[in-house]
């Protein structure tokens, strides 16, 4: 069985890091995609972070709950994910339900590439090996990824976030991108910005739900 205790001392974390191999460096031309929700209850914006947090979903949020598990606001601690193709985006979003609503709630599809390079801690590596936990850190319970979100920003601020294997995207990149420093490299404008139920995704929507076997809703 793969090993995920909580996260060690930052003693640990910080001697067993390698930067040279450890660190995913994403360069300015590299394309993120994301899925977000702009009406209903929690509204958001393209480059918006969350600073509201731990939620029950968020693999790698970072924010230090309140007494009982529940979520603070935290201006200092904004968190976003990211895929690196439409097909990561939709499977991680739509993971609970596998079925892809494109009107409730105003789903957007944006696509930015960062204004600089990101440095992010290899998660898809050796090192949680060597730190004493395993790949089950992208798809064990969340409560002990957040824990090690916590321990992982505490030791390594200057990072941009998380470099790991998408659990429901056959172990495809994905990103998880902490405010600071990474708010600052968002561009001012996204490459591509469209609603969920634009007619030009109608296809690749199609062909991305029939890969992951979601129901497309019309």
């Amino acid at each position: 069985m793969a090993r995920l205790p909580l996260p060690p001392s930052r003693a640990v974390l910080v001697n067993e890091l390698n930067r040279t191999e450890d660190v995913v460096a994403v360069h300015p031309g590299t394309r993120l995609v994301r899925i977000f929700t702009a009406h209903g209850n929690h509204p958001q914006q393209w480059n918006s972070f969350r600073y509201t947090g731990p939620l029950p979903h968020g693999r790698f949020d970072q924010q230090h709950p309140a007494r009982g598990g529940k979520p603070v606001t935290d201006p200092g601690n904004g968190v976003l994910y990211f895929g690196l193709t439409v097909r990561t985006s939709v499977a991680e979003v739509y993971q609970t339900t596998s079925t892809v609503d494109r009107r409730t709630r105003g789903p957007r599809l944006v696509v930015v590439r960062p204004t600089r390079t990101l440095r992010l801690l290899d998660l898809s590596g050796l090192w949680p090996t060597r730190v004493g936990a395993s790949q089950e850190i992208s798809s064990g319970p969340k409560r002990i990824t957040q824990a090690w979100a916590r321990a992982i920003r505490t030791a390594f601020s200057d990072l941009d976030g998380l470099w790991y294997r998408s659990s429901m995207d056959s172990g495809g990149p994905a990103l998880c991108l902490w405010d600071p420093p990474a708010g600052a490299a968002l561009p001012v404008e996204p490459d591509v910005l469209l609603s969920l139920d634009h007619p030009g995704l109608d296809v690749p929507l199609g062909r991305v739900c029939a890969e992951l076997n979601y129901v497309l809703l019309d």
